[in-house]
């Protein structure tokens, strides 16, 4: 049975690195036999630009009906005027909560081709591979109660509400400790315990859960000491395991110890295994319609759908050896170039992705 998936190229740059994956998709299909089904819908500020809204319907309707969803990038500065409701931001949180996509995995890989494209020493980032594993559906992001008040002295406040249930954390951190039984079986749980009550119940019950998996080993780390670790010593980290801004913020970090975030690809999964695969880069619209977009993130989350939703491990496998392979031949987009490699454009490195996949 073939297996359908809902294609949002949203914003900016979106189209030009979604077409990459296409085609990478294509070639699976075509080389491979991989049955698949693809059907686009409009997200973020082009949704908002035809429809009024950032989430349409009808792209509620195609997503809730996908075996799995490829987003692009939303957002940029044409929009940023609009009210908060309507910003195109609003219509990925919309995905997120409306498909319960709560576990977002950030994989922070350094090929062994990009090691001077980091800007921290070689011999720190060397062989660098750790998965951050962020609450996507809680905390601070969804809080309630949230907004702009007016005090009454005239002053105005902005709020915002940090909460997570028992629940909520429990089942995050069955996910993070089963993908560190697949890893080292080493779980760094990441908290603000000594201020913050809210992730002291996190701490709580990561260690309660933690007692079904004797053979992990699960430390803590403040989340201010994690960032710091992050670039003192990040080969320590096997897998870590974080609050929705918490991960925000220490994903993005870890993106840059791999020489670039356009490198790097992510996954939101829902309970059953269903999600949405994007990279964790912007819509970049400095650079959109230029050509020069790196696709490699897009065309790894395509990989990590394989993985995580399909279980098609030999094709994910097969997409990195062919991304590495693009990379081994030289081959660079402007963001992670370097002495003697060759700059391409969006297009040629997808082809050359492609070409080392047949």
């Amino acid at each position: 049975m073939s297996k359908k998936i809902a294609v949002l190229a949203g914003d900016g740059i979106g189209p030009e690195i979604i077409n990459e994956a296409l085609k990478v998709i294509a070639c699976l299909r075509d080389d491979y036999g991989f049955a698949v089904e693809l059907e686009e819908g409009l997200v973020g500020g082009v949704a908002y630009d035809k429809t009024g809204s950032p989430l349409p319907e009808e792209t509620l309707d195609l997503v809730r009906h996908a075996d799995s969803i490829l987003l692009g990038a939303v957002g940029g500065p044409k929009w940023e005027p609009l009210d908060y409701s309507v910003r195109p931001e609003r219509g990925l949180l919309g995905l997120r909560s409306e498909l319960n996509l709560y576990a977002n995995l950030r994989p922070a890989l350094l090929y062994p081709e990009l090691e001077n494209a980091s800007t921290l020493k070689p011999d720190v980032v060397s062989g660098l591979d750790i998965m951050i594993i962020r609450e996507l559906t809680g905390g601070i992001y969804f809080g309630e109660p949230r907004g702009v008040r007016t005090l009454d002295n005239g002053e105005r406040q902005g709020y915002n509400t940090l909460v997570y249930a028992e629940s909520e954390v429990r089942r995050i951190a069955h996910n993070a400790f089963q993908i560190a039984a697949k890893r080292n079986r080493r779980l760094c749980s990441v908290d603000k315990a000594n201020v913050l009550e809210c992730t002291e119940l996190w701490r709580e019950v990561m260690i309660e859960v933690g007692k079904e998996y004797k053979d992990i080993e699960l430390t803590h780390m403040y989340v201010d000491n994690a960032a710091m670790q992050l670039v003192r010593n990040p080969k320590q980290f096997d897998v870590m395991v974080t609050g929705n801004m918490f991960g925000d913020i220490l994903s993005d970090c870890a993106a840059m110890l791999t020489g670039s975030i356009g490198m790097l690809p992510s996954a939101s999964l829902d309970e059953a295994g269903k999600g949405m695969y994007e990279p964790i880069h912007g819509s970049a619209p400095d650079i959109t319609g230029q050509g020069v977009a790196n696709p490699l993130a897009t065309i790894l989350s395509v990989s990590m759908m394989l993985r995580y939703s399909f279980n098609e491990v030999e094709l994910a496998d097969r997409i990195e050896q062919a991304v590495d392979q693009a990379l081994k031949n030289g081959l660079r987009t402007a963001d992670i170039a370097s002495d003697n490699t060759q700059i391409v454009s969006t297009s040629v490195m997808g082809d050359a992705v492609v070409s080392a996949l047949r």
